[in-house]
């Protein structure tokens, strides 16, 4: 067994469940900070979170805790502070707690909404943490990984990224396990690139399945939104090979196939006839494809990076074309070299 660590996980969602309920059947001490009281009350209660990851039940040396304005202090004494917020929360989890000395990393997998002006881009965690707690020693856990199957011992493997060597290595010790892999990469702009670009392109997959388009169309969709993804994050100052490993190929795969996936599962709900809203209300759980598909396109565009199918999920999130036309319009794009473009 590992050297037994105090980690506090922020955000009490499906997947920093999950983390939570890995680390503390490892030996670790570790306490779930939950927002909502009610389901606080009922976590303490009945031992497991039946509202975002029912069936798993929390192992004893897992605490429950409020999430209260006080989240510093409350975090100062342990080895790692994990924020498994939706991205939309990051950065206030990030202003509370900019002060402390100890590693901080992030679950979350998106761009946040542009702030101030129209002028204004979102940005990724990393960005965001470059702004608000500059101080802070900062790193992501990102990767292929379903909640529910690492909750439930599944074999997993994720990657820890941070420029900081011992912020990885922090990462490595609390959640390394038999069941989930932890591999390490100090490209955080690669490994937060992908695990947000590709939740927009679960979204096509799921229209494109959803549509009944055939799996060679699933086929050619994933494998130039993976062209597209590495295209945007060597633009943004990622290094090509990221997007061959778990948190480029590994998390566009399982996103854009697996039935688990909320993003998907938005695409297949377009593709069958719901608006928007009713595919989000539907979920209950946050989609960030859906949020962060504008800032996707955005930063493209500024970039210079053509980015075809994000641009056609986008449309289609905004209501400027239909899911029929949104793939008629990709197909109707002229031939061209295939790794250059």
């Amino acid at each position: 067994m590992p050297e037994a660590m105090q980690i506090a996980v922020v955000g009490a969602g499906a997947w920093g469940t999950a983390l939570a309920i890995s680390a503390a059947s490892r030996g670790h001490a570790v306490s779930l900070h939950v927002r909502d009281p009610d389901q606080l009350r009922a976590m303490q209660r009945e031992r497991i979170n039946t509202r975002y990851l029912p069936g798993a039940d929390f192992p004893a040396g897992l605490v429950l805790a409020p999430w209260a304005g006080r989240l510093a202090s409350a975090s100062a004494a342990q080895d790692l502070l994990i924020i498994a917020t939706p991205m939309a929360a990051v950065r206030g989890v990030l202003e509370q707690v900019r002060e402390l000395a100890m590693p901080v990393a992030w679950l979350c997998k998106g761009f946040e909404e542009a702030r101030d002006n129209a002028q204004a881009v979102g940005l990724m965690a990393h960005e965001i943490a470059r702004q608000s707690a500059p101080e802070l020693r900062v790193g992501v856990l990102s990767g292929p990984s379903f909640a529910q199957e690492v909750a439930r011992n599944q074999p997993t493997a994720v990657v820890a990224a941070s420029p900081d060597a011992q912020v990885r290595a922090v990462m490595v010790s609390a959640f390394h396990s038999p069941f989930l892999r932890v591999y390490t990469s100090d490209d955080i702009v690669g490994v937060e690139v992908g695990g947000a670009v590709k939740n927009v392109l679960a979204i096509a997959t799921g229209l494109c399945d959803g549509l009944q388009l055939g799996l060679n169309a699933r086929a050619a969709l994933i494998t130039r939104g993976l062209h597209e993804m590495t295209r945007f994050g060597v633009a943004l100052g990622a290094r090509a090979e990221t997007f061959t490993g778990l948190s480029g190929l590994g998390d566009l795969v399982l996103t854009a196939t697996g039935d688990l996936s909320r993003n998907r599962k938005v695409g297949l709900a377009l593709a069958g006839g719901q608006t928007l809203g009713q595919a989000v209300q539907a979920l209950g759980h946050v989609a960030e494809g859906v949020y962060c598909a504008r800032t996707v396109v955005q930063r493209a565009a500024r970039l210079g990076v053509d980015m075809p199918v994000c641009m056609a999920v986008n449309e289609l999130l905004e209501g400027r074309t239909t899911p029929r036309q949104a793939v008629a319009a990709l197909m109707a794009r002229e031939a061209r070299d295939e790794i250059r473009n």
